[in-house]
């Protein structure tokens, strides 16, 4: 048989958010199949101030243990973040956390909200093209450490979480994943982003570019910096226009689809793409208002709750999205169970 990819998960979603106290998820189960399947047995939650990676090596760790799964077994581990507590990523040392003794490849992903979805892809694509078996993909980051508490147009908007999911070979005929479509656009990067601090770094250099003080000043990153009209634009034209094309890649119309689940940045975002793509309310997944905005964690983390609650059974097919900063944007359509 052709080798395909497989997911065989529990995650751990909803972590921790400065708008809302810890959620427990207890448990779900799921599982879908052309290029990517996957099961989700068990979901549990974290209350605390853990660091990022405390919370990430959580989550593998509750998907390994409920996938039976020994970390030994891992040939790569890719984390989706773009808040690391160390510049050079997190994923290897989340890979010594796991005691991996095979030293599998380790290594970031950096795509904010459409974390997810790229990780999922590449996880994919390590398996499809790389002859990997068994990948994990962790999604967590910590937005609220890099919002400005004093301005409302950012710091309600952001809640920290991780979620981990571990992707499998499969036989082809196994496979869940029917298309997927994936973009990125540095033109509208300005709209959204958190970039170095040009006036600290400028007073750190001389002309010349040396450093004036010995030792120098540690340079800083800004807080969260959005144009929230601009980033509604972008999403409510983009996010359509990539779950149309992959929808026609997967030869299937929107009235083939059972669920629309998008990244939860915003209702009313949620809302107009819905409208554009005429999938009625009932359709569409939301958990938004319990959680805000958990960045890479927000698609598994909606995704676990309507399958433990029963929305979404074996068979229904999901379009999925994720976009934010970068910008980026992407989408799968998949087939459940």
């Amino acid at each position: 048989m052709a080798n395909a990819s497989g997911f065989f998960t529990p995650s751990v979603p909803r972590l921790r958010s400065k708008i809302q106290p810890s959620i427990g998820v207890s448990r779900s189960g799921f599982c879908f199949s052309g290029g990517i399947s996957r099961r989700v047995v068990c979901s549990s939650a974290i209350e605390g101030k853990e660091s990022l990676k405390k919370l990430a090596v959580e989550a593998a760790r509750k998907a390994l243990e409920m996938a039976d799964f020994d970390p030994n077994d891992l040939d790569l581990i890719l984390m989706c973040t773009s808040t690391p507590e160390d510049i050079f990523g997190s994923a290897p040392q989340i890979q010594r956390e796991l005691g991996c003794r095979n030293s599998p490849l380790a290594y970031d992903i950096t795509a904010a909200c459409s974390g997810f979805v790229l990780g999922l892809i590449s996880a994919a694509s390590h398996i499809r093209g790389g002859g990997f078996r068994n990948v994990l993909v962790i999604g967590a980051d910590g937005l609220s450490r890099f919002v400005d508490w004093t301005d409302r147009g950012t710091c309600i908007l952001f809640g920290d979480a991780a979620g981990a999911v571990l992707v499998q070979a499969c036989d082809a005929e196994e496979d869940g994943l029917l298309s997927f479509d994936l973009h990125s656009d540095g033109e509208g990067g300005r709209h959204l982003g958190a970039p170095i601090n040009d006036n600290e770094t400028d007073e750190l250099l001389g002309s010349n570019g040396s450093a004036l003080d010995f030792p120098p000043k540690k340079s800083s990153y800004s807080c969260i910096q959005m144009n929230g009209k601009e980033v509604f634009r972008f999403a409510v034209r983009c996010v359509p226009q990539s779950i149309e094309s992959a929808l026609e890649k997967a030869g299937l119309v929107s009235g083939n689809v059972d669920w629309l689940l998008l990244h939860q940045a915003n209702q009313r975002i949620i809302d107009a793409v819905a409208t554009r793509l005429d999938f009625p309310q009932e359709k569409v997944i939301s958990n938004l208002a319990n959680y805000g905005n958990t960045s890479a964690a927000s698609i598994p983390l909606a995704l676990d709750e309507a399958v433990r609650s029963g929305k979404v059974k074996p068979g229904h097919t999901i379009a999925a999205a994720g976009f934010g900063a970068g910008l980026t944007w992407g989408s799968a359509i998949i087939r459940w169970g």
